[in-house]
């Protein structure tokens, strides 16, 4: 079977995005940034306080891609075995059968993730990395796709347990929402109105099968020694800084090429540019960033870290940047 071209990838990628507009309103760069965590196959934290749609996001581009969905609310009383499953006695056959948690679906919910304990987080690390879940000693392969939207208040609201680091590595990007502006707040009370109830109901626009064909797609974008040669120096740059105890790892140069190919592509470029690195580049890296404890009172942020790479680090030139023709 032939793959998908770059344009059928835009264009599914721009019907996702305006079907998914019509729940959520005047967020089109975040909704952008969720759309490049799926097409590159990667998990997406979206932080922010509460109200502003981070679950509503989830669960839109759950409808909008047809897959089999599930939500986990993280509560301080959830335990690993409520998000994995676990092994339950059959007195009928007189064995031990597994009986799978919510984690065994294609796109999952954690709804306010830091809500739980570390230990519970630490339930999804398996699964995030490795797309299975060890039971017992028995492991269980979870079906691509596998891809966990999870949703996040800030560490300084009350109730809260920070993520560990090595979870917080294992998100491809996070994002932030953010107040919508007067008219949009405004568009959405108008259609509110409109339609008479709370609930909109989106339509399929891919299902599985048909967004591990987009994943795939995205093998075709271009990425110049130069371009990875920058996204390099990008990542350099931030271990570099004296802000910092821990610069982004291998990891982070990884997100930045997965991240940045989906850019172009939803752009209809099948190469990268500078652009579309510099696009990517505060979500994918920020995330993985420690502080110097001292550095916290200045209210300084990982954002700013990366924003300072970016300004320091040099843009390649453009004639290194376009696919070598034939």
């Amino acid at each position: 079977m032939t793959g998908l071209s770059i344009e059928e990838v835009r264009v599914a990628a721009e019907r996702i995005l305006d079907e998914v507009e019509r729940a959520v309103v005047g967020k089109r760069e975040a909704l952008e940034l969720v759309l490049l965590g799926l097409l590159a196959d990667g998990h997406v934290l979206i932080e922010d306080f509460p109200g502003l749609a981070k679950t509503l996001i989830a669960r839109s581009f759950a409808q909008t891609a047809s897959m089999r969905f599930a939500r986990i609310q993280f509560t301080p009383d959830l335990m690993p075995s409520d998000v994995t499953g676990s092994s339950i006695f059959n007195q009928r056959e007189s064995e031990f059968e597994f009986r799978p948690g919510p984690i065994f679906a294609n796109l999952l919910l954690g709804d306010e993730i830091n809500r739980a304990p570390p230990k519970t987080q630490a339930a999804l690390l398996e699964a995030m990395q490795e797309r299975q879940v060890t039971i017992e000693g028995v492991t269980h392969l979870l079906e691509p796709p596998f891809i966990v939207l999870a949703t996040q208040n800030p560490i300084e609201y009350e109730g809260t347990y920070p993520l560990p680091e090595a979870q917080l590595d294992r998100f491809l990007l996070r994002i932030g929402v953010g107040y919508p502006e007067r008219q949009d707040e405004w568009l959405v009370l108008e259609r509110r109105l409109e339609r008479t109830r709370d609930e909109v109901v989106l339509e399929p626009i891919v299902d599985g099968p048909r967004l591990i064909e987009l994943q795939r797609a995205l093998e075709q974008v271009h990425v110049s020694e130069p371009i990875g040669l920058y996204m390099v120096d990008l990542v350099a740059a931030t271990r570099a800084s004296a802000r910092l105890q821990v610069g982004a790892s291998p990891r982070g140069t990884l997100a930045l090429l997965k991240l940045s190919r989906a850019k172009a592509a939803l752009l209809g470029r099948d190469y990268v540019t500078p652009e579309d690195v510099k696009a990517v580049a505060v979500p994918a890296l920020a995330h993985r960033l420690t502080l110097r404890p001292e550095l916290w009172v200045q209210r300084i942020r990982g954002e700013d870290v990366v924003r300072e790479a970016l300004d320091s680090v040099p843009t390649p030139k453009a004639e290194d940047v376009v696919r070598p023709t034939a």
